[in-house]
């Protein structure tokens, strides 16, 4: 086989082709893949990426760039070392962005002791533990007339002429206002919650699921799955940490204080008596405190510590080799059952 048949293969359109059939005749495990899409002129989003040779950073703050030459730049923050790559992206409002590609070495925050259980919602858009209340901003619902108002008067502009795509970039500019505002507002939430918690414990959400009933604008306007993706990020660059409950876990059911499980209950109830200690609970607050148990439960027992929260560990467990020496019982990949009817290993 030749070298160009062979990089010929691997080549993201073959790949994806390969991926799109595969998932059509069921080989490929996961949600359904569609056929692949290229970049055209029209799109709405291009980029170019220029390497450690093709671009320089001025004295002035211009950036200098291979064939283009000298760009303004309205810089949001120093950079924290030499970049190796920059990524000029125009969006679909006609905006250019500099992403740049820098290494720098992750700063651990120093240890605290709190640790955090949160809930998710749409009323409040998230419940701690501790009894904190973070408000659901509503960023799409504040901005939704006068998004309409843009959308009505790219509807009556003639498709192809200069007014249309003028109408289009305005539309593409208040959404850009509101996920722009959004992200700001992600980034501040979820720094703050790392910079205060050691830990901080989320239930696995089936977002794919809820955005296609009919909270869906609601759900997609509160974007869980970028929260989620943004404590991991933080955690991950300041030294905490951040688990996942699974998702047949039901924090809304079962007693904080009893652990008694009381079944399943509609939305419309926020308060509901545990009928085994009698004991008034909020709905998410429960859920928050026994989102946290059932996260201290499943970290605990990682290291082969005891399943119930608060206990001490005694000693950690020595790890196991499997499947490296002759005679060893293969790995069956079954899940035994911990506190709370949580999954450990």
């Amino acid at each position: 086989m030749t070298r160009s048949r062979v990089a010929a293969e691997r080549s993201p359109e073959v790949l994806t082709y390969r991926n799109f059939f595969d998932s059509v005749s069921g080989k490929r495990a996961g949600r359904p893949i569609g056929l692949p899409r290229f970049k055209s002129k029209r799109d709405g989003r291009q980029s170019l990426r220029f390497t450690r040779n093709g671009f320089r950073l001025r004295g002035n703050g211009k950036l200098n760039l291979a064939k283009i030459g000298d760009v303004r730049v309205k810089w949001s923050r120093a950079l924290p070392a030499d970049p190796s790559s920059v990524t000029v992206v125009l969006d679909a409002a006609g905006r250019y962005h500099a992403s740049f590609v820098v290494d720098v070495e992750p700063g651990h925050l120093p240890e605290v002791d709190a640790e955090a259980g949160i809930d998710l919602g749409l009323t409040t858009y998230a419940v701690l533990s501790d009894g904190s209340v973070i408000d659901n901003p509503r960023f799409l619902r504040k901005a939704e007339r006068k998004l309409k108002a843009a959308q009505r008067e790219l509807s009556r502009k003639a498709k192809g002429s200069k007014n249309r795509a003028k109408a289009r970039r305005k539309v593409a500019k208040a959404h850009a206002k509101v996920a722009d505002t959004r992200m700001d507002w992600l980034h501040k939430q979820t720094t703050k919650l790392i910079g205060e918690a050691q830990a901080v414990y989320l239930e696995d959400l089936n977002v794919r699921g809820l955005a296609q009933g009919r909270l869906a604008k609601s759900v997609h306007d509160a974007g869980w799955a970028t929260f989620r993706r943004l404590l991991e990020e933080n955690a991950a660059r300041y030294g905490r940490h951040v688990g996942i409950v699974p998702r047949a876990f039901p924090p809304s059911q079962i007693c904080s204080e009893c652990g008694h499980r009381d079944g399943p209950k509609p939305l419309h109830v926020r308060e509901w008596a545990c009928g085994a200690c009698g004991v008034l609970h909020d709905r998410d607050l429960n859920a928050a405190r026994n989102i946290l148990a059932a996260g201290q439960a499943d970290r605990l027992n990682a290291p082969g510590g005891p399943a119930r929260p608060g206990v001490a560990i005694p000693r950690r467990a020595r790890p196991v080799e499997r499947g490296t020496r002759l005679g060893d019982p293969p790995r069956t990949g079954a899940r035994a059952t911990g506190a709370g009817g949580i999954p450990v290993q």
